[in-house]
């Protein structure tokens, strides 16, 4: 019993290793971003009282869009031919209304107003870009060709802007 003694002594004040144990796995961490983008823009204005006697033709205004796209997402933005041009795609017949009266217009992609902005149909284009993430500004060069027989009144039109992305 003697010799039993330390040797159960030191069985007693051995840590157990063999008893305790360890697991392990492992799990994933996602995310996905979507892409997306939005537009905003400011009124085209051609002048809040133009003479159509004294002014000279062809009258012509800037307005601007902001883009802003998701980083590194392509993106094309379209132009519609507006409420009054009767189909979103008559580009040639864009006019703004004062009731029964019309004004005819046309919006470019360029300062020589040389390339008809609309969505990519009836002999139009489309602008196209990529994001940054921060805003983007594209400019809309507009054009009253004439105002030969405009009747005096406030003159308006809506345009859609599509941005595909």
């Amino acid at each position: 019993m003697k010799k039993l003694l330390p040797l159960l002594l030191t069985a007693l004040s051995c840590p157990l290793s063999g008893w305790a144990g360890t697991a392990s796995n492992s799990f994933q961490v996602t995310a996905t971003v979507t892409s997306s983008c939005t537009v905003s823009g400011t009124t085209l204005n051609f002048g809040a009282s133009i003479d159509p006697l004294a002014a000279s033709v062809p009258l012509d205004a800037t307005s601007t869009l902001s883009v802003v796209c998701t980083n590194t997402t392509p993106y094309t933005v379209a132009l519609n031919a507006g409420a009054n041009a009767g189909g979103p795609a008559n580009f040639s017949a864009r006019a703004m209304k004062s009731g029964v009266h019309s004004l005819g217009y046309q919006l470019y992609l360029d300062a020589g107003r040389a390339t008809v902005w609309g969505d990519g149909t009836a002999s139009s284009s489309t602008s196209a870009g990529t994001g940054t993430g921060s805003a983007q500004t594209l400019t809309i060069y507009g054009r009253l060709p004439s105002l030969a027989n405009v009747v005096p009144g406030s003159y308006t039109d809506t345009v859609t802007v599509t941005v595909s992305y």
